[in-house]
């Protein structure tokens, strides 16, 4: 990977190649590195450590410009709850979906828990799509032995808290259903 790298430049300097460019680095590469692997399995390494680089960075930047504040924490905190709706009644799931919300929007860029949800999207969610690698990919740097249980902690808190979340909407829909049933006019 590192001739890999070497020859692509860094990662905060991407670069086009054609094919023809692209086989002329390949055919450059020196020769223990060539027997390594193929052209085409060296086209596709490359291609998914770009991928790896990049594809965590454009969704924070769609999230950031058409999330309305979410952060991927928020957002993936959001999209498994809405999973768990207890009832049909339009009014119950009303409630649920605006509970889910309002526990969601906590992680997100304006709510009390933003700092916890801006270290898992960056350290949790962000490094578990690059495989355990920052930004950088470096899997913590010189802080590597600091940086780890900071990591795993983030992890545990946001798993934590979905789970607390989850709960309490399952508690409060299952409560919530039982009253509808008894309010005349309700719908189903």
């Amino acid at each position: 990977m590192d001739s890999v790298n070497n020859a692509l430049g860094r990662p905060s300097q991407p670069r086009r190649h054609t094919e023809e460019q692209q086989r002329h680095i390949y055919d450059n590469l020196p020769e223990e590195e060539r027997k390594k692997q193929t052209y085409a399995e060296w086209v596709q390494e490359v291609y998914n450590d770009q991928y790896e680089k990049w594809m965590p960075w454009l969704e924070d930047q769609y999230l950031k410009w058409f999330g309305k504040g979410d952060n991927k924490a928020s957002y993936v905190t959001k999209d498994n709850l809405s999973k768990t709706k207890v009832t049909g009644v339009k009014q119950v799931d009303q409630i649920q979906d605006d509970v889910h919300n309002l526990v969601g929007n906590q992680l997100g860029e304006n709510g009390l828990l933003s700092p916890v949800g801006n270290a898992v999207s960056k350290e949790g969610i962000n490094r578990a799509e690059r495989k355990g690698k920052d930004e950088n990919g470096s899997y913590g740097g010189p802080l590597g032995g600091v940086t780890d249980p900071v990591v795993e902690g983030s992890k545990s808190a946001g798993q934590g808290l979905y789970s607390g979340a989850q709960s309490a909407g399952s508690s409060l829909a299952a409560g919530t259903k039982s009253v509808a049933g008894a309010i005349p006019g309700v719908q189903r």
